[in-house]
């Protein structure tokens, strides 16, 4: 979409936002990827003792390459951890790779937002590609018929399925990274300073999907106003 004023005063702020919390996670993972745990475990080693101990010990643990692309495929039930996490002992490497065991937990116990967040995954796909050329049609098409603004509303209507889905997305990260540190905490995986490094890179990483939520809702109002204004 063109840029106009809604744009830079409703959207752009949410995407510096997430500029910075991409910025402040990465930098974050940094400063405790340093910080070496005293048990000498690596985030392999964790993922490995935290599936075990909640009855997931037919789930397995795989090496991925890239960088902080860890996640737990539901699909192919499987914990896949990033270069950085696999092999390090760092507290963050531990702290990353139980979130990750966290959302097997979740899948295993079949928690409600996870339910949810599969079942609209279908829907929000259309939405993420038929939205904006929707909405853009609609608009571009008004000038000729008022009626052409029901696609540009369809456009909006669909957009609004991602916004559902990072919203289901919230509760689940913040229950996986709750679950980790409970657990890591309890197990004694992590102590003192260490743990405190843990928390201090899952809260960083909380807030990459607050700003994603916060970024698509300013777009979705943007998308609002811009339709109403043309309806005038």
């Amino acid at each position: 979409m063109y840029l106009d004023m809604t744009y830079l005063v409703l959207v752009l702020p949410a995407v510096l936002l997430s500029l910075w919390a991409s910025w402040n996670v990465k930098h974050t993972f940094e400063k405790y990827e340093k910080q070496m745990n005293s048990r000498g475990l690596t985030g392999a080693d964790a993922a490995r003792r935290l599936l075990d101990a909640n009855g997931l010990r037919t789930v397995p643990v795989e090496h991925i390459s890239g960088e902080l692309n860890d996640h737990y495929d539901p699909e192919a039930g499987v914990v896949r951890l990033s270069d950085a996490v696999w092999g390090s002992c760092s507290a963050a490497a531990v702290g990353v790779a139980c979130h990750e065991v966290g959302h097997a937990i979740q899948n295993a116990e079949g928690y409600l937002p996870v339910k949810i967040r599969q079942a609209i995954i279908p829907a929000t796909n259309l939405g993420a590609k038929l939205s904006v050329p929707l909405l853009m049609a609609g608009l571009l098409l008004s000038g000729y018929s008022e009626k052409f603004l029901y696609l540009a509303y369809a456009g909006v209507l669909l957009y609004s399925l991602c916004a559902v889905f990072q919203l289901v997305t919230l509760p689940t990260e913040f229950n996986a990274s709750n679950r980790a540190l409970a657990s890591i905490e309890s197990m004694g995986l992590l102590e003192g300073g260490e743990l405190e490094g843990a928390k201090k890179v899952l809260r960083a990483a909380a807030l990459t999907y607050v700003a994603a939520l916060a970024t698509t809702l300013m777009q979705l109002l943007r998308f609002v106003i811009l339709v109403n204004r043309r309806k005038r």
